[in-house]
Parts: C-alpha cells; structure tokens; sequence
C-alpha cells in the first residue's frame, strides 16, 4: 500500500466517525501498522519500557517538546526532588538534635544550665581551694582579693557545668557538638554524635565524652564559645591548623580541655577575682581567661618549635603564667582580636602556619593536666 492510499484511508476513517484508535492517540490502522499494534498489544506493560520501537518512538514524540503550563505540583515535586541528594545517611550513634542543621550559640546553651536542674552536681563543687596554716596566711596577706559576694552564684554556675558530663540524649548538648564540628571543618551537615570524625578533631576516641574528665561539659563550652564569635573563630582555626601540622601536630580539643582545666583552676584559687570583680561578672572573664590562655599556647608551640612530647611541659609552665599573670594573658588577647579587626597578621604569624597538613596520628603521646602531680603545696587537681 503506498503513501497516497494510506491517507486516503485516514481521511474517510476521520470522516465517518468509524476508528476508536484515532481518538485514543494511537497510529492510523494501516495494515502494517495494525499488525505492529496488534503485536504491541500482546506485550505486558511491565515490559514495554524495554521494547526498542517504543523507544524509538517516545524519542522521536518527545524530541523539541516542551510544555507550554508548568503545573505548580510538578514544580513542587521537583524540589522536593532535588532536595533528595542532601539527605546524609547518618553512622554510628543517632545525631541528637531537636533543629538539625541549626547552629547553637554561647548564650543559648549557657541559659540551658541556667534554667535546670543542676542541685545534685552543685553538690559536688568546690568553689575555693582549701588552704591551711602557713599557706593559708600567706594568702590572706598576699593573695588576690576575695571575689564579691554578688558574684559567687554565678562563679558556682561555671564550676557545676564543669561537673555536668555529656548526655548524648540531651538535644542541647547534640546541637553543642554539632556546631563545633561544623564550625571547625565547614561541614554544612550534621555527624553522628560517635565516630572516627571527633578523633579527626583531636579528641582521643570515638566519644567526646570519654575525653572531659576534669572539666566536664564546660569544656564544650568553651571550644563553643570559641568558635561561635567571628574574631575567636580565626584564631580557633588558625590554632586547629596548626594542630594538624605534619611535624608540631597535637589532638585540638584534647588540648582545649586541658586549657579549660587550667581556667577552673584558677577561678578555684582566686586568681581571676580580681577581673571578675572589676567586671562584675563571671563568665566573659573566665571565658576570655581561656581564650587568652589558648592563645599563649599556640604561640608557645609555633615559636619554640615544640612537638606533643613537650605538651606536659608546655602546660605547666603554662599554668603558672597564667595563674600569676592573668591580666597580663587578657592584654594579649584584647591586642590579637584587636589586630583581627583590623586585617593584620595574626600572633601566630600568617606564613608559619601555613605549611603542609598531616591527618591526626592515634598513637601521639599526650601529657595532659591531669597527668601531671601537683608542683605546689596550693595546688590541687579535683575540681
């Protein structure tokens, strides 16, 4: 049958009304078309998607089309859609979190124990160091002022947080974590709350909460503290690169506990009273005190050339620095943020930090506070 006799065909089958396959959408029933139509009708639907004339056809049918109305439901599928890649299946324990993806701040998780129940571990503290005789004497005289009365409430708050542990089914404390991860590495997902990612960031196992003896939930405090302002997050950031260095590396947040263990220590003994008393609060001193102590550290470290077998040492004489001149500590804090602000190299020293990166080795040898006997009659390790 040629082309002519074929539309022949179609017009007196349109004319009279006679073909249902022509108001359906299928082919005109030429008789090599209905023998192929026949032959489709016989394949199971399931298996038309493979059939390669159909194939062939829905290309060619499809090929320019374009739809003139876009249906606002199709619109609403296609979002949800593309929204399907940035799911991230989760490993290890479930990420604790009631907003997951939202960043927590200082002051909300500080309110959090504000508003608690913290009666059973405000037992525990021991807000002053003990002292005895001579001891005692020499620091009646001598010592630092007593802090106001006003204050103490809330000197007692830091130190009962420093007896909190971390509860991985407390929300607050998920999204703590979650916010110093992000903040350190620029991850824009949440991690499982236990993983090899936190020995990535310098604590000693899979579990943050292993790694807090001593300084307790306070610790995550303050490395949150630190990361959520935009001038301290440089230098937390300029301080995790330098850990990672392929030569001087050292475990981060390991090292940040025990900074915070050197902080309670001196809240303890009295050697923040004074700023505290001149500020009238508590926490912004004693957070500063750490971010100052931190600080000296790093610089310590990057200058002197010292590696993890020094670390015990570092810390020591860090300790006494900062107990005995802790106004001086917080000077060189405000002079660092103050050059911050201003665009200037860092205390670190810009082009030093910069230099190769080595993955964070399992089998460093870390001396921390707690490793460390006590070097004076005052001094104690409890909290």
């Amino acid at each position: 049958m040629n082309e002519n006799s074929c539309s022949f065909h179609n017009e007196k089958e349109l004319r009279d009304g006679q073909v249902e396959g022509v108001s359906a959408g299928y082919p005109p029933p030429c008789d090599k078309d209905n023998s192929a139509l026949l032959a489709f009708r016989g394949i199971p639907i399931s298996e038309l998607k493979n059939h390669g004339i159909l194939r062939a056809l829905t290309a060619e049918a499809n090929n320019g089309w374009e739809p003139a109305v876009t249906n606002t439901e199709v619109l609403r599928a296609q979002e949800e859609w593309e929204t399907v890649d940035s799911i991230q299946p989760e490993t290890g324990s479930r990420a604790s979190s009631d907003q997951p993806g939202q960043l927590i701040s200082f002051i909300e998780a500080l309110q959090h124990f504000q508003t608690v129940d913290l009666s059973s571990f405000k037992k525990r503290i021991q807000p002053t160091i003990r002292r005895t005789g001579l001891a005692a004497l020499r620091h009646c005289l001598f010592g630092p002022p007593k802090l106001h009365q006003a204050l103490r409430e809330e000197r007692d708050l830091v130190l009962t947080i420093a007896q909190c542990g971390l509860d991985s089914q407390d929300p607050m404390h998920g999204r703590v974590l979650q916010t110093i991860y992000k903040k350190l590495t620029g991850s824009k997902f949440d991690c499982a709350l236990h993983g090899d990612h936190w020995e990535d960031l310098g604590f000693q196992g899979t579990n943050p909460a292993t790694d807090l003896r001593g300084a307790g939930f306070l610790a995550l405090l303050h490395l949150l503290y630190l990361v959520m302002d935009s001038k301290t997050l440089l230098m937390a950031q300029e301080i995790f690169r330098l850990s990672r260095h392929h030569i001087q590396q050292f475990p981060f947040c390991l090292m940040s506990v025990n900074i915070t263990r050197i902080t309670i220590q001196a809240l303890r003994e009295g050697c923040l009273s004074r700023e505290c008393n001149r500020q009238h609060e508590v926490v912004p001193v004693v957070n500063s005190f750490y971010a100052a102590t931190f600080l000296r550290l790093a610089h310590v470290w990057r200058t002197q050339h010292k590696t993890i077998s020094d670390s015990g040492f570092v810390l020591r004489d860090l300790e006494v620095l900062a107990k005995k001149s802790p106004r001086r500590l917080l000077k060189t804090l405000e002079i660092y943020l103050a050059g911050v602000s201003k665009g200037q190299a860092s205390l670190l020293g810009a082009r030093k930090c910069a230099g190769p990166q080595a993955p964070p080795c399992k089998d460093l040898t870390f001396t921390g506070v707690c490793d460390l006997p006590p070097h004076s009659s005052e001094g104690t390790w409890l909290i």
